[in-house]
């Protein structure tokens, strides 16, 4: 029988179900990060899910040696997502952005060649993943000609079979490294002669704005809470973001951006990135950090200086681990050290300029945690406070969209959102709020029931001031 009574024709009893005092606030994620940025390996423009770093290797490849030589380019996305996990962050959606079309590494394994011909191209083997990661593989083929062996680092894949065409399907079937192909023209049956080495993969490093945000529409529709461009500063990046965070807050899917400063310099960025910023929803950090550089193998000394696109992935794994109500005030950071400490002087005129400052103080710590907002939302909690209740209220009003608009309904959409709301209270994320839900005649005929909320938010403690009165 239906809980929900269409017609009543044949004799019985018709039972009908109101559920709406039942329904409730569900979860609320307030930890996501979503980042972009080059890779050596994974798929182009496509979003993954991550949950710890050997996850970021496995799926993104190791990043290259930290250079600040010119022109030099290194990759930013597993270098940003190590400070992310460094920081704490737990769930990443993660998305590898590239200028143009990365191409892959490739082997030409390669028949007996006829007298006075070239040697026929009997299997086209290709990385499967577009980039560097497999150019230093090793592909050899045995004394009998009957398995090819792939080794890249300590992985070795191993394949045999009687002829060309057994042998391809056993590497499409096995290797992790490399797919096959053969070409319409090679002799199936036939052995290889030998292996060539075909094409080097290339990763298009030299990502631009427009890449950025090419990889930023992919995490629109994501669940993310933060979002971060990995290894670019808030100069080069900062219009893309702020048009990415107005966009998704009209869709309902409210963030906040963590960028870094171009330089460490006060009057750098001052002129070059604070000027680029200047919201509610976007937090500027400085200086960059030291961090210990894992593609120096062999070297004595690790550690290199990160610029602070690098420190600001730190700060979002940080952030991702408080409640939207804890400030991230005078929170301590997983950095070794700061490529640069602030004089007070210096510290004053950057926070005055509403950039989020570390510093060297019982370990790396933030001064205060504000946005670049100038009005209502300097600070971080407050701005993550009100979206933590935007979330909550939209989910809590969806499951009544299309049920009857009378006082008895509004009355229930009015007690699920007082339920959540007075847990936002118990929480301390609230010191109060108003709620009311009403609609007049007009508003009933036009399907609409107005919910009107006073919020008091929770503010944290940046000062504290002492007097002492002595007699």
């Amino acid at each position: 029988m239906s809980e929900t009574i269409s017609e009543m024709i044949l004799p019985g009893t018709y039972i009908e179900v109101r559920s709406e005092g039942l329904i409730g606030v569900s979860g609320i994620a307030t930890g996501n990060v979503g980042i972009v940025g080059t890779a050596s390996k994974g798929p182009v423009r496509e979003v993954q899910i991550l949950g710890s770093y050997a996850e970021a290797l496995d799926m993104f490849g190791s990043y290259d040696r930290f250079s600040t030589e010119q022109n030099a380019v290194p990759l930013t996305l597993v270098r940003a997502l190590e400070q992310v996990f460094k920081g704490g962050g737990s769930t990443i959606y993660a998305a590898r952005i590239a200028n143009g079309a990365p191409a892959s590494a490739t082997w030409i394994v390669k028949g007996e060649p006829p007298p006075n011909q070239p040697a026929p191209e009997l299997i086209v083997l290709t990385a499967v993943s577009a980039g560097s990661w497999a150019n230093s593989a090793v592909v050899t083929l045995s004394a009998d000609k009957k398995t090819i062996d792939v080794v890249l680092g300590r992985q070795k894949e191993s394949f045999s079979g009687a002829n060309v065409k057994e042998l391809a399907a056993a590497i499409n079937l096995g290797s992790r490294i490399v797919t096959s192909s053969v070409p319409a023209a090679a002799n199936e049956n036939s052995l290889p002669d030998r292996i060539d080495t075909g094409t080097q993969g290339s990763n298009g490093e030299n990502a631009t704005a427009t890449d950025v945000n090419d990889g930023l529409t992919l995490l629109a529709n994501q669940p993310v809470n933060l979002v971060v461009v990995a290894g670019m500063s808030a100069k080069v990046v900062g219009a893309t973001v702020l048009a990415h965070l107005e966009a998704t807050e009209n869709d309902g899917r409210e963030r906040l951006a963590v960028l870094g400063a171009s330089s460490d310099q006060v009057a750098t960025i001052n002129s070059d990135d604070v000027t680029k910023l200047g919201n509610a929803r976007a937090i500027l950090v400085a200086p960059g950090i030291v961090a210990d550089d894992s593609a120096r193998v062999g070297e004595a000394d690790k550690s290199v200086d990160l610029p602070a696109a690098y420190a600001a992935a730190l700060v979002a794994g940080r952030l991702a681990t408080l409640a939207p109500h804890v400030s991230l005030t005078n929170k301590n950071v997983a950095a070794d050290d700061l490529t640069r400490e602030y004089t007070r002087a210096e510290q004053k005129n950057l926070l005055n300029n509403r950039v989020l400052v570390l510093q060297k103080n019982l370990g790396i710590r933030v001064l205060k945690g504000v946005t670049t907002d100038d009005a209502a939302f300097r600070q971080i909690s407050v701005r993550r406070i009100v979206d933590y209740a935007k979330s909550g209220v939209r989910i809590g009003s969806n499951p009544y969209i299309g049920r009857l608009n009378n006082s008895r309904v509004r009355a229930a959409l009015k007690a699920t959102l007082d339920g959540f709301l007075s847990g936002m209270v118990l929480d301390e994320m609230l010191v109060a709020y108003k709620l009311d839900v009403s609609a007049t005649r007009a508003q009933e005929i036009n399907g609409q029931a107005i919910v009107t909320m006073t919020l008091q938010p929770t503010f944290s403690i940046d000062f504290v001031k002492v007097i002492m009165n002595l007699e």
